[in-house]
């Protein structure tokens, strides 16, 4: 303060530093709300007196173009002001004493400084300022659809989208109906709604995630498994049990893993000395094959099934529960020969069995995308001949029919040259198929990479045994212990063994709260 100032009231004095600070920041005043906080009380009541000295008229009506109120409040509460009246200035004995300087240009007031920014992001910014207005306290945007919404960030903004997704009112919907609701309240972000958190195309919620199901897009990517001789590997499995028919009740299946050729028998029981009764006259008809495969019931994993496997000289590979992908080829056929016979039979289910030839007949003079053909004619280098085309008469059956045997067996020994690039091809064939569907597979699914220590929830497939209405099926979260091969993954819990899953049934954790 100057001479004149120092002999001021003490009550003029407090006024004459919020006259000060007002001017210093006029600039960000204008048009804005401010208070101010003060602990000297008559402060208060002095703007409000009609009756004062010129000096002090001459201040009230400067304050005209502001709008701001004044708060009383105690020394020990006004901590800021009150801190910095206690300093002392301990080079004050050894520094001369200077003037303050009170410059304060106002060409450097709203003044942005960009570093390192093209011109066009200098425009587009200031274009973007044009839409925001403050209103103290709060930031507010004039959004493309004309509606005022208040900026909100920080903590703030994860309350809204915690209230707005799993409030009472919110539903737990997913991130674009949420992000709709946030803006329908009038909330807006200041960093562009879509590109907050919320938005990743799903919600970080402890109860949305243990919601759904799994479905193709959870599956793991194929492994195709591709043989070059024929009848090298077959794979067997059980169907049934079915309608009791002539005494049978199950049907046991081997397919061929490159010609698809199948080969089915109605059984009465499934136990390990039938399927080694089988698989005798399989090899006696096709020689005895390098690998069998199958899964893991009794009645393949017995000593009486090994026994055979070492006495041909056969490999027994197995599909367990975190690998059904391995005798996938045989579900397949499985899948088909139930078809037809569900489409013969009829309503007398009890027929199936004397049916089975003709859908083994059917399903082997069938064409075959993967192998570019029917299996009876990659086995035997020939069309097989149906009891239709003699009926009606098919240009062979008129032709060829009456051929001696020495033109025949010449025609046959040219079919048997052909076969083996007949073989070749559908190899080919087959390599090709696999590769397309692989491709087709694995665009759909999610791309998911599970590492070592990571939270995931497991499915609980038992529930559709045990049905329960709205109960979630999926359990944890557990910890990724290791990653095979394949998919298999190994869990590990708190309370228990460390368990082995397939990749599909499960899906990474995030957490209990919206971020």
């Amino acid at each position: 303060m100057n001479e004149a100032e120092s002999h001021y009231t003490t009550t003029e004095k407090e006024m004459l530093a919020v006259v000060y600070a007002f001017e210093k920041v006029r600039s960000y005043l204008i048009l804005n709300k401010s208070i101010v906080y003060t602990d000297h009380s008559a402060l208060k009541y002095l703007f409000a007196k009609k009756d004062s000295k010129a000096r002090l008229l001459r201040w009230i009506l400067l304050f005209q173009e502001f709008k701001f109120k004044v708060i009383d409040t105690k020394g020990a509460e006004n901590l800021a002001a009150d801190y910095f009246s206690r300093l002392e200035n301990p080079y004050g004995s050894v520094l001369d004493p200077k003037e303050i300087n009170e410059k304060f240009p106002l060409k450097i007031l709203n003044m942005v400084t960009f570093r390192g920014t093209a011109s066009q992001q200098k425009n587009k910014f200031f274009k973007d300022v044009k839409h925001y207005f403050w209103d103290d306290p709060y930031l507010f945007k004039i959004c493309a659809d004309q509606v005022i919404r208040r900026c909100v960030a920080g903590q703030e903004a994860v309350d809204i989208l915690t209230a707005c997704h799993s409030g009472p009112t919110g539903g737990h919907y997913g991130a674009n109906y949420t992000a709709k609701k946030v803006f329908d309240s009038g909330f807006y972000w200041p960093t562009n709604l879509m590109g907050c958190p919320l938005l990743g195309q799903r919600i970080f919620c402890d109860t949305c995630q243990r919601q759904g199901k799994i479905s193709q897009h959870d599956e793991m990517p194929q492994n195709s498994i591709q043989f070059c001789e024929i009848f090298d590997v077959w794979g067997i499995d059980f169907m049934g049990p079915f309608p009791s028919s002539r005494g049978n009740k199950y049907i046991l299946v081997a397919v061929n893993y490159l010609s698809k050729w199948v080969e089915a028998k109605a059984l009465p029981t499934n136990d390990a000395r039938v399927v080694c009764k089988f698989l005798k006259s399989l090899f006696a008809r096709f020689g005895a094959p390098r690998a069998i495969i199958s899964d893991c019931g009794t009645y393949f994993c017995n000593d009486l099934f090994a026994k055979v496997m070492l006495k041909y000289g056969v490999t027994h590979r197995l599909s367990t529960a975190y690998h059904p992908q391995t005798s996938g080829q045989v579900e397949v056929s499985n899948r088909g020969l139930k078809r037809i016979l569900e489409r013969t039979i009829g309503e007398n289910r009890a027929s199936w069995s004397d049916k089975l030839d003709d859908a083994l007949w059917a399903f082997r003079t069938t064409y075959k995308t993967p192998i570019g053909c029917t299996s009876y004619k990659l086995v035997y280098r020939k069309a097989c001949h149906l009891p239709i085309e003699l009926e009606h008469k098919a240009y062979w059956a008129l032709k060829h029919a009456n051929f001696d045997l020495e033109t025949a067996g010449d025609h046959r020994k040219v079919q048997l040259n052909e076969l083996n690039e007949l073989r070749d091809h559908a190899y080919e064939n087959s390599l090709i198929y696999k590769e397309k569907t692989k491709r087709i597979h694995d665009s759909k699914i999610k791309n998911r990479v599970f590492n070592i220590g990571d939270q995931v929830l497991l499915f609980n497939s038992r529930l559709k045994i045990f049905s329960g209405k709205l109960k979630s099926r999926w359990s944890g979260p557990f910890t990724i212990a290791h990653v095979y091969p394949y998919g298999t993954v190994e869990l590990s819990q708190n309370s228990g063994p460390n368990f082995k899953v397939n990749g599909h049934r499960i899906k990474h954790y995030f957490g209990g709260d919206v971020p």
